[in-house]
């Protein structure tokens, strides 16, 4: 990261269609405030406060726009560094004429995606999980979303992963003591707590590693549409999607591959996923399609089973269910279709006519029960969010179960470096100097 000045429009860009009501441009590095005066022809105002100030082209002196200027002294600012913003009209003109007369400075440059977070990070402002959260609360599609990403941002999953590794670095000056210090008096039973350390830290990150509610989130919670054919699952999936998704035809075997819409369940994000028709057939394409759905089916976190009322839709129903290796009677829903031409009525069943719409609300109602028992599955740990991480904690935890298994003091050491090295990969905190405080600390080396 260079010490130069950054500019970058903080808002969308403004085009001819969509004129934005107010643009905002930030600035960002050593001369922001230099920048700023400049741009303003006035003295700074003060810190963090707004002031009316007209924006002037720094060669011609043409007066660009008025508007609002704000100044952030450092190091208490989001980047860490000194920092400025022009609040100013959206129009095209403006926002245009405005990027260039900071160009026109010689001294500030355009920001690359993404380096007013990476400068935070770089500066100590944030951590790596919180850089990743700003990201995802700014692609969040719905409110869970947000709100996950909001915890994140606050520092939550940081804090989770900073706790165990301090727990780490602990536990490995106590084995780099053993090393480094053998004729010192060292507390008794030390090969007996960081036996303990090791194994509170595999178990705490496995459990974490089990909880899928933050993958869920962040990827949108997988609903596969399974049932035999012409019953009526391209039709649901049109009906629920608002939009013809998947194509309706009365000839059987219409749906071959599987369809995909992302959809916004009572504030959780949804990927709803048409199959082909489960049976037997002789088409070899279809027969793939049957594969594919039966896959899909049980690798999806809920399954909603359609059924043709007119049909023995009893009898579909156990052959399927039977049939599904991964069917989860608390969560997953079956629905009976076709109610409009043959009226049902049955319990634990949702009865719909995705003609009508009947039948439709309850069965929304009852998608969002199931999402809400799914998503509540470790309600109030901090949820894993992402596949950088996953593999990073995989990483800890085979590194900590070579450490167990370590046939010595100096190999039980190093897997421990490298667990807590995988840990610090997260957060971006990888700071092996440490060891040594604690040593002095914890030991009273030399006193």
């Amino acid at each position: 990261m260079d010490d130069a000045t950054i500019y970058a429009l903080g808002t969308p860009t403004p085009s001819r269609a969509r004129p934005g009501a107010l643009s905002v441009i930030r600035l960002s590095g050593p001369r922001a405030g230099d920048a700023l005066a400049r741009l303003t022809g006035r003295a700074l105002p003060p810190a963090r406060r707004m002031a009316l100030r007209s924006l002037k082209h720094p060669e011609s002196g043409e007066v660009i726009d008025r508007g609002l200027a704000v100044w952030f002294e450092a190091p208490h600012t989001e980047t860490g560094e000194s920092m400025a913003e022009l609040h100013l009209h959206g129009g095209r003109a403006i926002v245009g004429g405005a990027l260039e007369a900071i160009g026109a400075l010689g001294f500030c440059r355009l920001a690359e995606p993404g380096e007013f977070t990476r400068r935070a990070f770089e500066n100590g402002k944030l951590d790596l999980t919180q850089a990743e959260a700003i990201a995802d609360l700014v692609a969040a599609e719905t409110g869970e979303q947000r709100k996950l990403a909001l915890k994140q941002m606050d520092g939550a999953l940081g804090r989770l992963y900073e706790d165990w590794r301090r727990l780490g670095v602990a536990t490995l000056a106590h084995l780099e003591a053993v090393i480094d210090f053998p004729d010192e008096d060292l507390p008794e039973g030390l090969g007996e707590e960081v036996r303990a350390n090791i194994e509170r830290l595999q178990a705490e990150i496995g459990q974490h590693l089990n909880d899928r509610r933050g993958e869920r989130l962040h990827d949108g919670l997988s609903i596969a549409i399974i049932g035999p054919p012409n019953a009526g699952k391209s039709s649901l999936l049109n009906l629920l999607a608002r939009r013809e998704a998947a194509i309706v035809a009365e000839t059987a075997g219409t749906t071959r591959d599987v369809i995909e819409v992302h959809l916004d369940l009572g504030g959780w994000p949804v990927v709803l996923a048409d199959t082909a028709g489960l049976r037997d057939s002789d088409d070899k394409i279809e027969q793939e399609g049957v594969r594919r759905a039966r896959a899909r089916a049980a690798a999806a976190d809920l399954r909603l089973l359609v059924l043709d009322a007119s049909s023995d839709w009893q009898g579909e129903m156990k052959t399927v269910v039977e049939g599904t290796t991964t069917w989860n009677a608390a969560t997953d829903v079956v629905v009976v279709n076709k109610i409009d031409l043959a009226p049902t009525k049955a319990p634990n069943v949702v009865a719909v006519s995705a003609t009508t719409g009947a039948g439709v609300p309850q069965l929304l109602v009852q998608l969002e029960r199931s999402a809400v028992a799914l998503m509540g599955e470790g309600a109030g740990a901090v949820p894993l969010t992402r596949a950088r991480h996953r593999g990073a904690l995989q990483e800890c935890q085979d590194s900590l179960a070579r450490a167990l298994v370590a046939p010595e003091v100096a190999l039980a050491a190093e897997d421990l470096r490298l667990a807590l090295r995988a840990l610090g990969r997260i957060t971006g905190t990888v700071r092996v100097e440490e060891l040594l405080d604690v040593i002095f600390r914890d030991f009273c080396i030399g006193k």
